[in-house]
């Protein structure tokens, strides 16, 4: 399977920069795998696509507003800090980005906020890369309180403009409850709270799966080659709980959507030998292409992703590769808006 197999022409002005106001007005193409139908609705006639007994599986991980801006000890130049992943189990040391990465050297310190939080450089680990030790004084969820107000939201360069106190809250579905992720878990961000309601008067179930999505969500796959794409580890966890309502569904034969590729990833990450979810915590970094036998998932809602992207692998390997772009030629014709804040998706 080739990298360029993916290449489509995605106008700039399809990129959606701000979610829609209205998000039951968002719109959603249904694709229908086995006769190859493209619908045109919206996402408040997502539930009539599900009946009882289906199961809508989403993702809690909560984004960390981890992009920081301090200022250098003895210089007072500013530095900018992307968090990227906790290495320790307290929330001391971190692997982060930092800018200008040439000026930060180790054993030097940088300064956040009025001084509360210090961040202490330990290690280089790439050209940009640094191992911090971060200096606070407080518990772990005291640091995240801090964190929550001295952070920014890590917007990717693909919406371009700088964020607003406001991305803040875009930039949170309704089940965001596991802090983790440097990139939102976006095909939730379409559910509602009467949506929810809507969906749980009808006997569709909806549970959460967590999955912290990393920085390397948003990388280009630059290999040709795409069985040799090694995919960055993510954390991930699934209680038994999920689990088991996964496999209440499962056992009547009823749908499983994955709502987004990040709980994909997750829930083809643990099935067991008997092709049922079981519970989990551990790391994935499961790449899924096109042929991928999927053992659990037989529905999927996502948003529309850029070209050669990983999501957009993922979603060929469920919906079929030749199905998946002639969808997305039909989005492009008519003006679907693409990205984390764009429209969605729902194959069947």
């Amino acid at each position: 399977m080739k990298l360029s197999n993916f290449k489509f022409e995605l106008p700039k002005d399809l990129i959606a920069q701000y979610p829609i106001e209205s998000k039951e007005a968002a719109r959603l193409m249904v694709v229908h795998k086995n006769s190859g139908q493209i619908e045109h609705k919206t996402i408040k006639e997502l539930a009539s696509y599900f009946e009882k007994g289906d199961t809508l599986v989403a993702n809690d991980s909560k984004v960390l507003p981890c992009k920081l801006y301090g200022y250098k000890e003895k210089t007072n130049a500013e530095v900018e800090v992307i968090l990227l992943r906790k290495l320790s189990h307290e929330h001391a040391l971190w692997d982060t980005i930092v800018e200008p990465a040439r000026k930060i050297r180790i054993g030097n310190k940088i300064y956040f906020g009025n001084g509360e939080l210090v961040a202490e450089i330990i290690d280089n680990t790439t050209s940009r890369g640094r191992t911090l030790k971060l200096l606070f004084e407080g518990g772990e969820s005291d640091f995240y309180a801090l964190i929550e107000q001295i952070g920014h939201v890590p917007l990717p360069p693909q919406i371009g403009r700088s964020s607003t106190p406001e991305d803040s809250l875009y930039y949170k579905t309704l089940f965001a409850k596991n802090i983790g992720s440097i990139v939102l878990p976006a095909a939730g961000l379409h559910f509602t709270p009467y949506l929810l309601k809507y969906l749980e008067l009808c006997n569709i179930s909806v549970t959460c799966v967590t999955l912290h999505i990393g920085l390397g969500e948003l990388k280009t796959i630059d290999m040709e080659d795409l069985t040799k794409v090694k995919a960055a580890s993510e954390r991930f966890i699934i209680t038994e709980e999920a689990a088991h309502v996964v496999n209440q569904s499962l056992a009547k034969q009823k749908k499983v959507c994955a709502v987004g590729t990040s709980v994909l990833k997750a829930i083809e990450s643990s099935v067991s030998v008997s092709c049922h979810l079981k519970a989990n915590n551990g790391w994935t970094n499961k790449f899924i292409l096109p042929s991928y036998p999927f053992k659990i998932c037989n529905a999927l809602l996502t948003t529309f992703h850029l070209p050669f992207s990983s999501s957009l692998v993922n979603i060929a390997a469920f919906g079929g590769d030749e199905l998946v772009l002639a969808a997305y030629a039909e989005a492009i014709k008519e003006k679907y808006r693409f990205f984390l804040y764009g429209d969605a998706m729902l194959i069947i």
